[in-house]
């Protein structure tokens, strides 16, 4: 992309990385201990892609090996792309022996998985991840992905990313493309958006993690149960009646892990179901506030991510700061709030002054 042509567009983009000071303001950085996470990438580095959930054919994957390629970065196909066992890219032992051998080969510096669906969880316990936990690298997906999100998070202390999969690349780069590699490149990720009328203001600092609401209710009373205490908890989910979501957001209430968050980042909740449900008249804003009433923390609703587009890339165990006020919502690395942002596109990267830049006013083009 040209560079003049980028610099117009990201204006309607600039929640990728900066906020005005004079809508949201801005907390001094907290002390926040150093979080140790997987090398981030540069240009000639290996991105592995596999299936371990629901399956896709190679002309998707390879809409991402372009992508990828746009950004320096060479792709390891897996063998699940392009198979088929019912639901799934391959019976649940190919599928984890696809993904262990991404895990262990070291030229992989980072993963993207294929799709979402359903059947991380039939496959993750057959996963060897010793040699995950001695070399990290970036797990990228969502939806059905949770299931890895909430064990990697539960049981190693690992940061991954919540963002677009391989089945979701197209030919052009979108804000969801360009937030995804600004994660996997290193930059401060700050985001901004419009407030809601009912999000509960106020400032939250805290390591970021959650992801699909079905999938971290799934974890459940397991050993990749989700440890919210004193987190910044993001949920979104597609596709569910608005009773489910209710019984699911209950089991998180009763279960105590809504109790004592840092704050709550609601994203989106897509193609509800709404066939014999008239009587329920909650707005599913209204259903998750009423769950989270009796506590202080700052909520947030309508941060662009989940199964939407934009669906912006998340650093799950990552430290973050949420800032809710009367206009917009901040969302950042505590050590992005600088007057700069960088904005990177080919291989240049300039900073930007932050008032230059917009919010998501306006829809994707």
């Amino acid at each position: 992309m040209r560079r003049r042509s980028f610099l117009g567009s990201i204006g309607s983009m600039g929640a990728l990385v900066a906020a005005s000071h004079s809508a949201v303001a801005f907390q001094p950085d907290p002390p926040v201990k150093f979080v140790p996470h997987p090398p981030y990438l540069k240009e000639g580095d290996f991105v592995g892609i596999t299936c371990p959930a629901g399956s896709i054919e190679m002309g998707d994957a390879r809409y991402a090996e372009v992508m990828l390629g746009r950004w320096g970065l060479k792709t390891k196909f897996g063998k699940t792309i392009g198979k088929d066992w019912n639901r799934f890219a391959g019976t649940d032992e190919e599928r984890a022996a696809d993904f262990q051998r991404q895990l262990e080969d070291p030229v992989i510096k980072a993963i993207i998985f294929g799709r979402g669906g359903y059947g991380t969880m039939r496959m993750m316990d057959k996963v060897n991840w010793d040699i995950f936990k001695k070399n990290p690298k970036w797990l990228i997906g969502y939806s059905d992905i949770t299931a890895f999100h909430c064990h990697v998070h539960r049981n190693f202390g690992i940061p991954t990313i919540h963002g677009r999969m391989a089945a979701g690349f197209g030919t052009q780069e979108d804000y969801s493309e360009t937030s995804l590699k600004l994660a996997l490149t290193g930059k401060p990720l700050m985001y901004k958006w419009k407030t809601y009328r009912l999000n509960r203001n106020g400032s939250a600092h805290g390591i970021l993690v959650g992801g699909n609401l079905s999938l971290i209710f799934a974890m459940q009373a397991g050993p990749s149960e989700l440890d919210t205490k004193g987190k910044i908890l993001f949920i979104e989910d597609v596709s569910e009646y608005k009773y489910t979501v209710d019984r699911m957001l209950m089991n998180l209430k009763r279960s105590g892990k809504l109790d004592n968050l840092a704050g709550l980042l609601v994203g989106g909740f897509t193609q509800t179901k709404t066939d014999g449900e008239g009587y329920f008249n909650m707005s599913m804003e209204e259903i998750i506030l009423e769950k989270v009433k009796e506590y202080d923390y700052p909520v947030a609703f309508g941060f662009p991510a989940g199964h939407q587009s934009p669906n912006l890339a998340l650093k799950f165990g990552m430290p973050h700061q949420l800032i809710i006020g009367e206009q917009d919502c901040l969302l950042a690395e505590p050590h992005a709030l600088q007057p700069f942002a960088p904005v990177s596109f080919g291989h240049d990267s300039i900073p930007v002054p932050v008032d230059t830049l917009r919010d998501f006013r306006n829809p994707l083009p």
